[in-house]
């Protein structure tokens, strides 16, 4: 490959900027061929590494991402950031329908993807991401047949990325569907690949192909078109990351907390007039409790889709909830996976409750009541803390997040906060995120701001902010969301820049920038050729963006063979043989 030119190199640094260094290598991996599958641990920012690709691969939209419901919002966060605030990205759902005109993102999660799938292949798609891709490992169900569709009626040239945090290869069979999708060899023939690589035996009934063998080879094999870290690769992270996903609830969550504004707003105005400042917190508090406690139980299928995910990575999670329906609809999802921390819990049989978390592999989710889980143990066996509900209470988040962010834990921990979007659930998650990160970014100690970030409680807030709510406006709650955005900027910009903690980042190397660099080049595809067996011919290898190609009658039905096995593998791992001549 030829030396990058200047502008590939400014390119490269313009993508890496605000990455760290293993995203760097990631973004590169991506573009290195046009259709991929990148299995980082959760938590490493395979979103941010995707989109950058994608709009590089393919810089004129549109692109689809196809996900879970859970995290459709996350996705067009995280594209704005990327990309800027002005990005137009359109969330397919009941209201929305798939834009048959647009040259932007398109956002779909796997559940309604059958029932817009006609609508799908009418847009010209340059780019596919398919984000959580190990819910397509069962290649008879409807969502993986509907993409494999969509990809099959798409040009050849189409950029796919699968993304999963689910290490494939411990179970190869599960592999092959995304094989299909990324158009790698290996997945033209099922059997052949189960053959040799699933440990496959001929059944009473068929073909037994839940099993694993020549691992060490398919790995191999797989090198350029799937890349895998896991978090203890990866020694750039900070120690606790904390990410805020937008949910969607039904709209009976927003004309409530329409309601309840006016009432306490029209409370407000009579106070006034008497000379009385608006009602207390405890008054407050009263009148919330049935709204939360409707939002809470709204968000556990959200909840309980983000944290499958990260059972299935064979990880183990903590889920906090502040109320008690929630936390029963999780433990009955569980099951004895599951144990559960709450007020109820005897004393006698807590400390039980959290061995078992800690130390039994059978037990993967700890879902707790954030107060009675949220102080005094030790949760290191977790590195995702998720909150399916948001406490008033700063310092009780806080406290939770740290039973996982404590001695004895030896790795990043990832911190996800859940808030339905439109609701009151919105405006707490906003406060919380202005002390969340004022906190962070402050040196602790020197900042008034941080101080008040640590004690002023949510409702606090609220009373303050009310102050200001018009009652005779149908946008009453646009109204108390804006002002607590308005917040959130006004503590960010009152913190002096003298005392601002700048991020800790890893150095990102001249060399990871020139293989960025040099990612951004054409390909030119290399050329080998092999004697057959009778020496009266030879076969004819190709190498494209890390995939080999054969000639041979056995490559052209199986998708594999010997020879292209063998100068993979030597390319992975060195240089070719002699007996494969350079073309």
């Amino acid at each position: 490959m030829t030396t990058p030119t200047d502008k590939q190199i400014t390119e490269a640094e313009r993508l890496a900027r605000g990455l760290f260094p293993h995203q760097v290598d990631g973004v590169a991996f991506l573009l290195g061929r046009r259709r991929s599958i990148l299995a980082d641990d959760m938590g490493l920012g395979k979103t941010r590494q995707s989109i950058l690709a994608m709009q590089q691969a393919a810089k004129a939209g549109p692109w689809l991402v196809i996900c879970p419901a859970s995290v459709k919002n996350n996705w067009k966060r995280e594209i704005q950031i990327a990309l800027g605030a002005e990005t137009e990205v359109a969330i397919v759902d009941r209201k929305n329908p798939v834009p048959k005109d647009s040259n932007d993102w398109v956002v779909i999660n796997y559940d309604i993807l059958k029932r817009h799938l006609a609508d799908l292949k009418s847009v010209s798609f340059v780019g596919l991401v398919c984000d959580e891709a190990h819910y397509l490992k069962n290649h008879t169900s409807q969502r993986s047949k509907a993409v494999r569709s969509l990809v099959a009626d798409s040009p050849d040239d189409l950029v796919v990325h699968c993304l999963t945090g689910t290490p494939l290869t411990n179970r190869p069979r599960d592999l092959f569907p995304l094989l299909q999708l990324v158009n790698h060899s290996l997945g033209r023939s099922f059997l052949s690949f189960a053959k040799r690589y699933c440990d496959a035996v001929k059944g009473e009934y068929g073909w037994i192909t839940d099993g694993a063998s020549n691992i060490e080879e398919l790995t191999v094999q797989l090198h350029g078109t799937m890349l895998r870290r896991r978090k203890e690769d990866v020694l750039d992270l900070p120690e606790k990351l904390r990410s805020w996903f937008a949910v969607q609830i039904p709209a009976t969550g927003r004309a409530e907390a329409k309601k309840f504004l006016k009432s306490v707003v029209a409370a407000r105005d009579e106070r006034e007039l008497d000379g009385a400042s608006i009602e207390s917190s405890v008054a407050l508090m009263g009148k919330l409790a049935p709204h939360r406690k409707k939002i809470a139980i709204a968000k556990t299928k959200n909840t309980l889709e983000f944290v499958d995910g990260i059972v299935a990575q064979g990880e183990k999670a903590v889920i906090y909830s502040c109320f008690t329906k929630p936390t029963t609809i999780m433990a009955e999802h569980y099951g004895d996976a599951a144990r559960v921390l709450t007020g109820k819990t005897p004393t006698n049989k807590r400390q039980g409750v959290v061995d078992d978390f800690q130390n039994d592999d059978t037990v993967r989710v700890l879902i707790a009541n954030i107060i009675a889980g949220g102080v005094g143990i030790n949760l290191t066996a977790a590195r995702h803390v998720v909150f399916n509900d948001l406490d008033w209470v700063p310092t009780n988040h806080w406290q939770a997040e740290d039973r996982a962010y404590r001695i004895g834990q030896n790795h990043s921990v990832n911190v996800y906060y859940f808030a339905a979007t439109g609701t009151l659930d919105e405006f707490v998650s906003e406060v919380l995120k202005t002390k969340s990160q004022v906190i962070q970014a402050v040196v602790e100690g020197d900042s008034i701001a941080a101080e008040g970030a640590r004690t002023t409680d949510v409702l606090s807030e609220l009373r303050n902010l009310i102050g200001g709510l018009d009652a005779s406006s149908d946008d009453i709650v646009d109204q108390l969301l804006t002002k607590a955005g308005d917040l959130y900027q006004q503590q960010q910009t009152n913190v002096p820049a003298s005392q601002v903690r700048p991020a800790v980042r890893s150095a990102i190397t001249p060399a990871a920038i020139a293989a960025l660099a040099s990612s951004l080049q054409q390909k030119t595809a290399l050329r080998y050729k092999l004697a057959n067996s009778k020496g009266d011919g030879h076969y004819t290898l190709e190498v494209d963006s890390g995939d080999v190609t054969c000639s041979c009658r056995g490559f052209e039905f199986r998708g594999q063979c010997k020879h292209s096995r063998t100068l993979k593998e030597s390319l992975t791992l060195g240089d070719p043989p002699d007996e494969f001549e350079p073309v």
